[in-house]
């Protein structure tokens, strides 16, 4: 089977899923306020590398045609149809990427999601938008998104109401998550330095969730004072209700152990971090001579 077999004359444009462009690329673009509100009708625009033969352009025309307009830099995914492999499980994905900016584009690596009607997961993989090629101004490319089967966890292909997207939480790279109390405490240069040191700690992983020190120092009245990031790789927020913790000097040893119920509950949002302070009482606190020079924050297993 061809390329271009895999569109077909009965193929119908289905959900659109368009997103302000400032979320996916930076643009020297501006638009005035009576720009913002005109409809744009974005082009056919076909890959350089494409020879489409004149038959098929006539399909891609009757489906571009199809289109309903966009707002001016915005960019689009419009689902077409799903073609699955017979034998490899995985589904060719038929859309349309539009863009609507005034000024060509393009793009690098984009985690795509396949959501049902009822926005479910059904499918994500990366892809590498250079593939694409330059996508021109207020232009509409076809493209097939070929999700391997390793990537699908729906059991069937769905019929009515699915829709392809980008995944923005993941387009827009992990974040301080800074709770209301912290924003009352903090001067906004305080909150500038967090977040720039949010941005140096390592990658997590997609359902890794990890605690990291940000300071610590042992109080007259005995207590300890550990201020930690929470940080979250999930897609989902977490809510934390019960936190065992254990702290680890410079010497590698447990100085202060104990198990904290927040309430109200502490929710850190998907891809994000967020710092919070725990204070373990004396007699929490197992050993003199605390070293904090370097040290941990971790849950006991």
């Amino acid at each position: 089977m061809g390329l271009f077999d895999l569109f077909k004359k009965g193929d119908k444009v289905g959900k659109d899923s368009a997103v302000d462009s400032s979320s996916v690329v930076e643009t020297s673009g501006k638009s005035s306020k009576k720009d913002e509100d005109r409809d744009v009708i974005t082009k056919l625009s076909f890959h350089p590398e494409w020879d489409v033969p004149q038959e098929q352009k006539y399909v891609f025309n009757f489906l571009a045609n199809d289109l309903a307009p966009l707002k001016p830099n915005q960019l689009s995914l419009s689902a077409i149809n799903i073609e699955p492999s017979q034998s490899n499980g995985s589904w060719n994905v038929k859309a349309f990427f539009r863009s609507s900016l005034s000024e060509a584009i393009e793009l690098g690596d984009i985690e795509l999601l396949i959501l049902d009607k009822d926005d479910n997961r059904l499918a994500a993989q990366y892809f590498d938008f250079k593939e694409l090629g330059v996508i021109p101004a207020e232009s509409a490319r076809p493209w097939i998104f070929t999700f391997p089967a390793s990537s699908i966890t729906a059991d069937k292909v769905p019929e009515e109401g699915w829709k392809i997207s980008f995944n923005l939480l993941s387009l827009r790279g992990h974040q301080l998550d800074l709770d209301d109390t912290w924003k009352k405490q903090l001067p906004k240069d305080q909150q500038e330095k967090l977040a720039e040191i949010v941005k140096t700690l390592p990658k997590l992983g997609k359902t890794e969730v990890n605690f990291t020190g940000l300071q610590a120092k042992v109080n007259e009245d005995g207590s300890l004072h550990a201020s930690i990031f929470i940080r979250n790789g999930h897609e989902k927020a977490i809510n934390l209700e019960q936190l065992p913790l254990e702290i680890m000097d410079a010497r590698n040893v447990v100085v202060a152990k104990g198990s904290f119920k927040l309430d109200p509950v502490l929710s850190v949002q998907p891809n994000t971090t967020k710092p919070w302070t725990f204070i373990f009482p004396k007699e929490l606190v197992t050993v003199k001579g605390i070293d904090l020079s370097r040290w941990t924050a971790r849950v006991p297993q």
